[in-house]
């Protein structure tokens, strides 16, 4: 895969593993699966509430939650009443977000986000569902390591209103570490402190996202053979399955 990097100083071509991938290759899951998906996505939006309140222009964390919402076709009405019911007096709904890291099929590194309001249940699920699929819980640390905390913003090509010079300069000049162009698509990363000042910028350029949201990125991928593949992709459907997981970094070369 021949990636164009625009860097502060130039621009470089070269082999690259996108960030996108693993993201697009569950597509057609992910589009299938939707109902769960805001489901959880209305969790989050009541969590980034509750921090800090209803108002998006003084939470940044709503406005992102709300970003990522939109980048995965939650209308406007459900992000609105799922923000309208998180403010609601009578809302007593609380959960704590935790990161659990552990082991898939031939050492893939996993980190799994929840949020849950009993860490009891929550632990004995994820783990009875890493043993079943032949990996492990790990401590808090034992993986984290292989992975770089980004923002990523992916915009697909056919969608974009500007050009990819404009698009390459207007995100480099508000932050943005690197600009991939791919054959379909654009994909912008960002350290974590800059990823809303990127986001923004292209919001204001009318600039819609296939995926905006900050993720744990993989330094280095694992590859697997049929029978372990199939044991992986059986672990992150059953993690995903979980009504307390958000979010399942690994990895995993699919």
């Amino acid at each position: 895969m021949i990636i164009l990097r625009k860097i502060k100083g130039g621009v470089r071509i070269c082999h690259g593993h996108s960030k996108w991938h693993n993201i697009a290759a569950r597509k057609g899951k992910v589009d299938s699966a939707r109902g769960k998906i805001f489901t959880k996505l209305g969790r989050e939006l009541l969590i980034a509430v509750k921090e800090g309140g209803a108002d998006p222009s003084g939470n940044s964390k709503l406005k992102d939650v709300i970003a990522k919402a939109k980048a995965n076709n939650m209308p406007n009405d459900t992000i609105n009443n799922a923000i309208k019911k998180a403010s609601g007096a009578g809302n007593s709904q609380n959960y704590e977000e935790i990161t659990y890291e552990g082991y898939g099929p031939n050492g893939v590194a996993l980190i799994v986000n929840v949020s849950t309001d009993n860490k009891n249940r929550t632990a004995a699920d994820l783990r009875h569902v890493f043993d079943k699929s032949g990996g492990n819980l790990g401590t808090s640390g034992c993986v984290s390591y292989l992975f770089n905390k980004k923002g990523v913003i992916v915009i697909d090509k056919t969608k974009a209103n500007l050009s990819e010079d404009e698009l390459m300069l207007l995100a480099i000049d508000n932050g943005a570490e690197d600009f991939e162009a791919e054959e379909e698509y654009y994909e912008i990363t960002t350290a974590p402190t800059d990823f809303t000042t990127v986001r923004e910028a292209l919001e204001k350029q009318g600039i819609e996202f296939l995926q905006a949201e900050v993720q744990m990125i993989p330094t280095t991928y694992i590859s697997l053979d049929e029978k372990a593949s199939e044991r992986m992709q059986k672990l992150i459907d059953n993690l995903d399955d979980l009504d307390d997981v958000m979010d399942v970094y690994h990895n995993w070369e699919e």
